[in-house]
């Protein structure tokens, strides 16, 4: 696990012996493989259904990948299945996955918009479900990914379930599914912001007259220090700020212009709002 952070929930060795079956291993999908692999998950309990990236996968990994459920053996009897694709391709490819629908099945779902309700009306009432928000750190391990489930979820499985997420970054628990649009907005959709801030800071360091290498290594190696300097600090975020900010220095008059009635502080609240209110419209 990089320095970058703390887990909440620690691996326990529940989870070297569970039997995982991965449906999709895009990016994110990868990510969790790529984690539990680090993490020593034997790599005979772990199956994946990929139709398009097979044989890529299963030489890095060397784990049992088939291209469809047809071809997964009959031997294999999950404990635990997690969906990993597109939300619009959840519609097609969930419901045949409710034959694993035995009482010691959790289904994981990570797909953006698709809620409780929606998994439980295509495998079954009875079912335990867990849906996931992750995020694209998890990648270098430094992810988070916030988690919430049906009443069926027993503790052992909600445990398992954060342990699993725990692999590539920090995992925590809600009990309320509703509050999953604002952790979409904020933690799920927050890299593309933080990126944008990157890019941007870039932009104008060039324009300003840096060489573009330059200006793209400051702006990275700024955001990525600022942001571990935030996790290990116990100050607040504004304090923090305003540590860096000399009254009537260069600091506080850029400040000034960010935090005007259209600058970032706006910006970011109206930027969450419209990604909390995307997220309920693809919940239905």
């Amino acid at each position: 696990m990089p320095p970058c952070l703390k887990l909440l929930v620690k691996p326990n060795v529940s989870i070297y012996e569970v039997r995982i079956l991965l449906v999709g291993c895009g990016k994110m999908g990868e990510s969790l493989v790529g984690g539990w692999f680090a993490k020593g998950i034997r790599t005979e309990n772990i199956c994946v259904v990929e139709p398009n990236r097979k044989l890529e996968i299963a030489k890095k990994y060397n784990i049992n990948v088939v291209p469809s459920i047809e071809d997964i053996s009959n031997n294999y009897i999950p404990q635990i299945v997690v969906f990993a694709v597109k939300p619009q391709a959840m519609d097609l490819v969930c419901p045949p996955y409710s034959v694993f629908k035995h009482t010691k099945t959790v289904f994981v779902s990570i797909a953006a918009g698709r809620t409780i309700e929606f998994l439980e009306n295509n495998l079954g009432k009875n079912v335990a479900i867990i849906r996931v928000m992750p995020n694209t750190p998890a990648a270098i391990g430094c992810g988070i990914s916030v988690a919430c489930g049906n009443k069926l979820v027993t503790v052992e499985q909600r445990k398992i379930c954060l342990d699993l997420l725990a692999a590539v970054g920090e995992s925590v628990w809600l009990e309320e599914e509703n509050l999953l649009d604002p952790v979409t907005a904020v933690s799920g959709s927050g890299p593309a912001y933080v990126f944008l801030l990157m890019e941007a800071l870039a932009s104008a360091g060039i324009n300003a007259g840096l060489d573009p290498n330059l200006a793209e290594k400051l702006a990275k190696v700024t955001v990525a220090g600022s942001g571990k300097l935030a996790v290990q600090s116990s100050d607040s975020f504004k304090t923090l700020r305003e540590n860096v900010t000399s009254p009537g220095g260069t600091t506080a008059a850029a400040v000034e212009v960010l935090l005007g009635e259209n600058g970032m502080q706006n910006l970011i609240e109206n930027a969450v709002k419209a990604a909390t209110a995307r997220s309920r419209e693809l919940a239905g």
